[in-house]
């Protein structure tokens, strides 16, 4: 007798805004972190942002069947961000069959939304895959509209705005990536921005102000400084992240200059263990220049914004 494995389902439709983390890692691969990746649910819609390799598998665990994604949003494209996006397009396409009930596959094109240079990148990788998704079609009788992506390139400005629900893209700085980008979620009276990856800069105070949640990369300096001291033949390999990414307390000083009610960090450098003891080292010194709530990001994590 065939068993289906059991999971909490997250609910189809959301009155709230809700933020899950698929993935807290980074490059380099660390045990219980994945590659970063972010769920976004509001009203019947899923978003994911960014999709690192195990996004499928993070998504499931999350409770988030993969058929209910239709829209994947890039903030940039090192291939933690996007390598995953295989898995994401067909599994998202597949029609997942179970005994009690039938999970349909996507039927529409996929909507990929990211900054100048997506549809070229993201469009060599969906070249490269259509020997499969051709069988899929002639043989496994896919819907061939969901074999399609429909692209939108935006670097700052609102990408998306529909039932409710606005997406606002803005300009960040991970340079020597260019363009890279982060997002502004707003849906029944709340608010969460999505920082990718990126340098300090004013445009996340001026997005990220009075917002409810913020989900910001950071990497702790002292422990960065540590592994440089004790494998200096790897010093340019680790410094490199002090050039472009955001320090812990960097970030504390964005959450309070923008007035944020909840920082959560992700993109850990180097990741901290699941610990109370590890985490909190982790973010010492940050709660002595941001008053407000600080979570260190683990894979699975959600956060319901719900009405005041």
């Amino acid at each position: 007798m065939y068993i289906q494995p059991q999971h909490n389902l997250q609910p189809e439709f959301h009155e709230q805004l809700t933020v899950i983390l698929l993935g807290t890692g980074s490059p380099r691969a660390f045990y219980g972190r994945a590659k970063p990746s972010v769920v976004v649910l509001a009203g019947n819609k899923t978003f994911l942002v960014d999709c690192g390799g195990g996004a499928v598998d993070q998504m499931i665990k999350a409770g988030v069947m993969p058929q209910r994604v239709s829209d994947v949003l890039f903030t940039h494209h090192h291939y933690d961000h996007n390598a995953g996006f295989f898995d994401v397009f067909i599994t998202s396409w597949r029609t997942h069959i179970t005994p009690e009930r039938v999970y349909k596959g996507r039927s529409v094109p996929m909507q990929v939304y990211g900054p100048e240079t997506t549809e070229a990148i993201i469009g060599k990788m969906r070249e490269s895959f259509e020997f499969d998704v051709k069988l899929r079609v002639s043989y496994n009788l896919s819907d061939k509209a969901g074999s399609q992506i429909e692209y939108t390139e935006c670097n700052e400005g609102v990408v998306y705005d529909k039932d409710g629900i606005k997406i606002t893209a803005f300009e960040v700085d991970h340079r020597p990536v260019y363009p890279a980008v982060a997002y502004k979620f707003e849906y029944n009276g709340k608010s969460a921005v999505i920082s990718g990856d990126t340098i300090p800069v004013p445009n996340m105070i001026k997005y990220a102000a009075g917002t409810d949640l913020l989900v910001h990369e950071a990497y702790n300096k002292p422990w960065l400084d540590e592994l440089i001291a004790q494998y200096p033949e790897q010093a340019q390999a680790l410094a490199n992240p002090a050039k472009y990414h955001t320090t812990t307390l960097e970030a504390a000083d964005i959450a309070r200059r923008a007035g944020v009610k909840h920082l959560v960090l992700t993109h850990h450098i180097p990741a901290p263990a699941t610990t109370e003891i590890a985490e909190q080292a982790y973010i010492s010194g940050m709660s002595e220049i941001y008053e407000g709530p600080i979570t260190v990001g683990r894979d699975l994590m959600s956060f319901d914004l719900g009405r005041d």
